[in-house]
This record gives C-alpha cells, structure tokens and sequence, in this order.
C-alpha cells in the first residue's frame, strides 16, 4: 500500500470527497482516506503524479510519504529518513496554530460583546462619544467582527473552495452562518444610517437590536475551541504510535577491520558486527555470536521481565541489553527490522478502514448538502409563517452551525487508532481496521497444537527406574537419565534433545559410549562401560528383555496422558523408562477457558493420533479435538468449521499459513514462522496464548466504543438540528441561539475522541467483564445437532498401521469420499471408526485403504 499525506481536509465529507475521486483514478484497486491521520493510503498501478493530481483537482494538496525501493542497502538508508518523516507527520502542530487564533480572537470578541451584549442587555457604561451614537457602534461591532473574521480565515476560504468545487464540509456550515450573520448585520447597519438621516429614532433603536455581530464573530471563536481541544485530543490518539517510533534506536557501534567505530543505524548494512554494553538499546535485529546477556523486550512485547540471550539466539532492535557485553551479527536491518514492521502495521491499520465505517461515509458524503438545504428551507418555512427576516434568518444560521459532520468522521478512525496502539503496547498486531473490528465476532477458534497449546519442544516429564535394576541404594532417578543421555547424547532424533536438556539441568554427567546404532523407526543401541545398551520403544526394547506387567501398564497409563515412554536396557535387564512431550503451556487452560466464557468454542487441530490428541485437548480444556490433520489438511478442516461461525485460526508454523489465510481471521504466533506472520490478520508477538482471548476482549471494547461514537454523532445530529430550525418552538417555545448551536458543534467532535481516549483504560487481560454466550450463539457453533451424530458408522479392522503419520494417511483418504462425514482413526487398535452421511459399499471403503498400502481384514 503507498501512503501519501493530504492537506486541506476538515472533516468527514473532506475525507469522502477525496476518496472518491482518487478512486475514480485509472489503475487504483482501492483507496482509504483518514481525517484522523490526515493520510491515505492507495493501492494499485496508479503514478504518484495521477493520484497528486486526482487530489488537487478535488480542491485538496497531496504528496508521497516516501519512495518504494527494493534494494536491502537502500531500505537500511532510507529507513531512518522514513522514520523521521513519519515522526514529523505526527507532531501536533494544529493546537498551538489554533491556540494562537483563539487568544487572538478573544481579545477582539471580549470587547465586541461588551459593546453588543453588555451594553445592549445589562447597560454596562460606555464612553461617552457613544452614548446616543448608534451607528458608531455599530461601526466598532463590524470593525471588532471583521478582525475576528480575518484571524479565522481558514474557515472562509477552506469553505467557499469546498463550495465552488461542489463539496460543501463543515467548515462550509461555519463560514456560510459567520457570513450571513454578518451580511444580515451590515444590511441592518446601512439601513439604520438611513433611519438616522431621515430621523427616525425609533427605527434607529430597532435596527440595534437586528445586528448579529456577536454571533457571527462567536460562532467563529467557539468553532475554533471546538477544534482546538478535537486536535489536542487527536494527537494524544496517535500516542502509542509516536512512543514505537521514539523507540528507534539512532546509532550503533560496529566493528569494521578490527575496530569499533559509531556510526548512525541507517549505515548499518546486513552481515555487519555490532556490539552492545549493559543498559544500551539493541541497534537493529541480530544473532548473538559472542557473549550471554539478558534483554529487556518489553518495548516490543509488553512483557518486562528479562530474557535470558546467549549465542545463536535472536535479538531485536529497540530492546535493551541489560546485563552482559555482546558482539552480534546484523540480520534484519532498516524497513526490516521488528521495530520496524510493528510500526509499518500500525501506521497501515491507522490507513485503513472499518467496514462499519462505511456507514458514516455513506452519511457523510451527502450530509453538508443536506444540512445547506435544510437551513434554506427553514428561513423560507419562517418567513412564510409570517416571522421577520431576523427570526428567520437565526433559526438557519443555527441549523448551519449546529450541524456537525466531522463527530461523524471521526467516531470510527479515532477508536481504531486508540485500539491500535493499546493492542501495540500489550504486543497484539492488528494489521488492518477490518481485523481489529472482525477478531471481536469470532465464534470459534481453531488452535494449531504445536508450538500453540504446546512449547514445541518435547521435555522429559517422567523419569520411572526399574528399582529390580538399581540394586544399591542412592538416585535411582539420576542414574537411569545417567545411562539415558550417554547412549542419546549421538542421536539427533528430538525425543534424545529433550533428555540431554533434562541431564543438563539435573548436572547430570555424560559418559562416551562406542559402537553407536541408529535402528530408523524404533530406537538405538550403543555399549557404556562394557554393556550393551538397547533404547527405545516399547515393540524394540521388548525384543531383548522382559519387560514387567507393571511397566508395561505405565507405558499405557503415559500414552494415554499424550506422552511418548522410552524404553531402556543394559545387556538383559531392563531399566527403566523415560516419558517425554511436548508439554503445554502454563497459560493454554486459562487461555481456553476465558475462549469458552466469551462464548467462544475451542477447536484444537493435531496431525498427532487421537489417544495422544486427547490427552492434550483435555489438559487444555478444549471443546473439541480434531486428530490426524496432515499439514496440507488443515486449510480443509477450516472450511468445514466456516459452515458453522466465523473462524479464527491459530497458529505459528510455514504449514499453518493456507489456514491461516482461509480462516475469517488468522492470528499468527509471533515466535513463529515469517510466512504464517505475513498469512495472518493479527500477529501476537508474545507468542502466548492468552493473547488470543486479550485480543478477542480488545476488538470487542473497540468495537463498543465505536458504536457508542456512532450513535452520539447520528443521535446529536438528530436532535440538534430539528431544535436550531425551531420546530418546537410553536409546542414549547425553544428556540436555539446560534452561539449556543456553534457551542454544541465545537463539544460533539471533542466528545467522540475523548470517548475513544477512554479505550486506554481497557484491561485487556481481565475476563471479569466478559460476555457469556447466548443460547442461539451456542446452538450455531456447537457440534452437529443430534439427528447428525446418529449417523451411521462403521468399524474398520486395518493391518500395517504404524504411527501417527499411518492414521493420518489413512484418515485423510477415507474423508476424502463423499459419503464419508469423519474417520477416528488408531494405529493402537488397528481401527478406523467411520461416520457416513450416506450409503457406502464395504469394497469402496476396502479399497480406499488398501490403496494406501494397507491391509483391511474386516468391517462390522
């Protein structure tokens, strides 16, 4: 998407009209336009010089944000420049502008209500020279308000040019009210000189009280209070945004020919040596090579305790290195780097638009004219009642004043924004508006097991010593891990990482074994201190030793938990055994559990058979596990799920990335793969799952707030319009000021930010407010109503399974035929549970399997 900056905008219909006519170009795919930002973003084969040109023949100015290049070199370069731009684009200039005008105009508009109001209401004195002289003060009233009038200017011009290019905005509504008060007041003025030649006192006295001076100079200073507080608010909405980017480190030291030298970050080229001392921040993104630190990455993640680094992990730029020195390896330098994209994503997310934003647009874009025809036929209505021009004249510059359409513009972007940069800060990505209003609706959440629910990484949780073994007394436990890491320590199989990690941590010392042997598929042998060693499953192990009915049942019992038992023995005798999984993580139940109380269901996706499936799902709480998902399948289980609710996936992986991208909502861990990253709509970048829930609450307070914005835009609008054109007046005898109707326009807009500037209050972590599902959301996401589980099944007998990847073969081929609903598949048993929609032949189901090479010996 190429971002450009727009000047010149007001408000809401500003923003329609350049969208609109940028979208009319040539060659753009689609265009958003933010009056919050003052930006836009483009998309399509578009020059720059047609888009500049579309914008300033709409009667607006437009420039480029920065220019698109490919090179790594001039990314790196050019970054810091960018940021700086970027930076700039977002400092407040517009308050102290308007401060000024306003000082400027109170010092005018003080002395002009004295003379008008003061005089006129309550006969403050005056000096003398003015007593009886009506037209002198009428005179110094013109003269005070045309002062104001040129200090506030902007409202004339800006108006008037959106008038002539036939896109009336609010600053249209003020100027036409200033000026036809003022028009009115002139007219009044003259027509008094000549009531005071001819000598008419009496109209002379009439005359007075025909001006509208004050009012058309207090529109002007209220409107301008009114935008001053809306920009002092607007700027405190891009807060999160501007605290990322302050983050940006500016210079690194690297080392070049043996020698460390400062340089500026944007010189600093990938493949450069850097180094960092305790208490400075990491330059860009890197790979430790020398030295172990902790790194405080809560600039990134929110999290603030330190993470323990050493060589080969990753580091990122804009974290601080606490503790120890370290010479690291530049990886990602420049538009590349995490601090980097973090920004990119919330400035492209403050670009975009939410589809309920639609609804303003659509209001927005007719309004001015609608409230312009309005106002002229209120003053027709009232003069036709038989009302003076003043009466009549008071009630349309009224309505024109009172209209606001920028609470309109501004209800949406402003809580978008706010919501951005409180999901930032707690180190949750929304990549687009539409993501940030979507997560909120999600009726079920898939989790992709690995890596998800689970660390990812299989750990020893069991360690069970065949005490028969163990003769002599002491760490029976200790001695069998002992014996365990010996003979693994020249495996490279995950399952042997997982207990040298455990023998490190336990100080557990490694002995040399000889004779190494790998056997593919069921375990390894090796000889240690003069016995041979035979370790792994229970099939191989079993080959050469007894193993007891006792262990034997504790192997069953571990399988059942979803952990895999290693089996080990030295010469004839077995042991002991070692279970080991990739366990779950601390906060996955609690995670699950805030899902299912916002009534969200919980689908847990696994390529792992069903036992061991089950036995996760059922630590994490899940509602439902779906076992045996090749990676290619996943994509398919998540368009069955979209037939029941919106979907939202979870995952971390390459092969998570079609999912990620079929669900209606991907969320990617941010630990994990770059390709799931760029699939996914929402990047968590703590990489835990109770970001998943903080997410679904944030969209939804998000999504809350706007409505609230939306209904006091639409519900000021109506209310206050019909009361500016009098119509109660004949009821109840209301009649609206036009200082009093500039004073509520100027309050609407501040209102609706400085309600979206209440999201910064939002916890995010705290499930105490959190919706419970209603009856008919539970009914719509559930598992298949009751006339669908009474399917017919059929129980498969099936020879030649072996492990998880045997099911899912066998499982994927079998629910690839039409009649087949689901395959429960167990390599354990030897089984395959089918459930069909519709009649199917025993030989097509026999067939189906054998095809796959395996031997099918019956079906019941």
């Amino acid at each position: 998407m190429k971002q450009y900056t727009v000047t010149g905008m007001s408000c809401a219909a500003c923003s329609a009209r350049v969208e609109k006519a940028v979208s009319k170009v040539d060659g753009v795919t689609s265009c958003s336009v933010s009056l919050l930002t003052n930006s836009m973003g483009v998309e399509g084969s578009a020059t720059d010089a047609q888009i500049v040109e579309a914008v300033e023949q709409a009667g607006y100015g437009a420039s480029p944000k920065g220019t698109a290049t490919e090179s790594e070199n001039d990314k790196a370069n050019n970054s810091l420049e960018q940021l700086k731009a970027a930076q700039d684009a977002l400092v407040d200039r517009e308050t102290p502008k308007l401060r000024n005008r306003l000082i400027a105009s109170l010092i005018f508009l003080v002395v002009l209500m004295y003379f008008s109001m003061g005089h006129m209401m309550w006969g403050w004195p005056l000096p003398e020279f003015f007593n009886g002289n009506h037209v002198a003060m009428g005179l110094l009233q013109l003269l005070l308000t045309v002062a104001v009038m040129v200090i506030n200017q902007k409202f004339f011009i800006s108006g008037f040019k959106g008038l002539i290019h036939g896109a009336p905005n609010m600053d249209t509504l003020v100027a036409l009210g200033s000026a036809a008060s003022f028009g009115y007041s002139v007219y009044a003025l003259f027509a008094m000189t000549a009531a005071q030649v001819n000598g008419d006192m009496d109209a002379v006295m009439s005359y007075m009280h025909e001006f509208y001076f004050e009012s058309a100079a207090m529109i002007l200073a209220l409107i301008t209070v009114g935008k001053m507080l809306e920009a002092h608010s607007k700027g405190k909405t891009t807060d999160a945004l501007k605290s990322l980017m302050q983050l940006a480190p500016k210079t690194a030291t690297v080392v070049r020919d043996g020698v460390e030298q400062e340089i500026s970050v944007d010189a600093v080229k990938k493949g450069d040596i850097f180094v960092v001392r305790p208490g400075e921040n990491i330059p860009v993104d890197g790979e430790i090579i020398d030295g172990t630190t902790a790194v405080n990455e809560s600039a990134l993640t929110g999290e603030s305790i330190p993470v323990d680094k050493q060589p080969k992990d990753a580091v990122s730029a804009a974290t601080v290195n606490q503790s120890g020195f370290i010479k690291c390896r530049a990886t990602r330098v420049g538009e590349d780097t995490t601090l980097s994209q973090i920004i990119q994503m919330v400035s492209d997310a403050a670009a975009t638009k939410a589809p309920i934003a639609k609804i303003a647009d659509r209001v927005s874009g007719v309004f001015v004219p609608a409230v312009i025809t309005i106002a002229i036929i209120t003053i027709i209505a009232w003069l036709i009642a038989g009302e003076t021009v003043g009466f009549a004249l008071a009630r349309g510059i009224s309505v024109l004043v009172i209209s606001c359409p920028c609470a309109l513009g501004l209800a949406t972007p402003v809580a978008i924004m706010v919501g951005n940069g409180k999901g930032a800060k707690s180190g949750i990505l929304f990549k687009t508006a539409a993501s940030l209003e979507a997560t909120g609706r999600t009726q079920i959440v898939a989790l992709d097991k690995t890596g998800t629910i689970t660390s990812g990484e299989p750990k020893v949780t069991d360690i069970v010593p065949d005490e028969t073994f163990f003769e002599e007394t002491g760490n029976h436990a200790g001695a069998l891990l002992a014996i365990a890491a010996s003979v693994e320590a020249k495996s490279e199989h995950p399952l042997a990482k997982a207990i040298m990690e455990r023998a490190k941590t336990d100080e557990i010392a490694v002995a040399e074994v000889t004779d190494f042997s790998a056997v593919v598929g069921n375990g390894l042998t090796a000889i240690l201190a003069g016995k041979m060693i035979k370790a792994g499953n229970l099939a191989f192990v079993s080959k050469f030793v007894k193993v007891s009915d006792d262990m034997r049942a504790k192997a069953v019992e571990f399988s059942k938990e979803g952990k895999t038992p290693l089996f080990f023995a030295a010469d004839d005798r077995l042991c002991g055994i070692i279970a080991v999984a990739d366990t779950i993580k601390e906060d996955s139940p609690e995670a699950v559990r805030q899902l299912k109380n916002m009534g969200i269901r919980v689908v847990m996706l696994t390529g792992d058979n069903e036992q061991t499936a089950n036995a996760i799902g059922k630590q994490a709480g899940v509602d439902e596990v779906i076992a045996g998902v090749l990676p290619d399948g996943k994509e398919a289980v998540i368009r069955k799920l979209k037939k029941q609710g919106r979907v939202a996936m979870v995952g971390d992986g390459i092969n998570d990335a079609p999912a990620l991208t079929r669900a209606d909502m991907g969320i990617a861990i941010g630990a994990g793969s770059d390709v799931a990253i760029d699939a996914a709509d929402v990047v968590l970048m703590k990489s835990r799952l109770i970001d998943v829930p903080a997410a679904v609450r944030l969209s939804r307070a998000t999504l809350t707030n706007i409505h609230e914005n939306l209904f006091w835009a639409f519900f000021y609008n109506v209310i206050g319009i019909p009361l500016a054109a009098g119509l109660w007046y004949p009821l109840l005898g209301w009649k609206l000021n036009p200082m009093f109707g500039a004073a509520a326009m100027s309050l609407s807009s501040f209102c609706v930010v400085t309600n979206a500037l209440r999201l910064n209050l939002c916890r995010v972590y705290d499930p105490k407010h959190d919706r419970k599902a209603t009856p008919d959301r539970k009914n719509k996401t559930n598992k298949p109503k009751e006339s669908e589980e009474k399917s017919m099944t059929k129980t498969m007998n099936i020879e030649g399974m072996m492990c998880g990847h045997c099911e899912a073969r066998v499982k994927k081929a079998l629910e690839a035929l039409d009649a087949v609903s689901e395959a429960a598949v167990s390599h354990e048993s030897g089984t395959a549970v089918v459930t069909l929609s519709s009649d199917i032949s025993d030989e097509k189901l026999k067939e189906t399997v054998e095809a796959e090479d395996y031997k099918v010996t019956s079906i019941q």
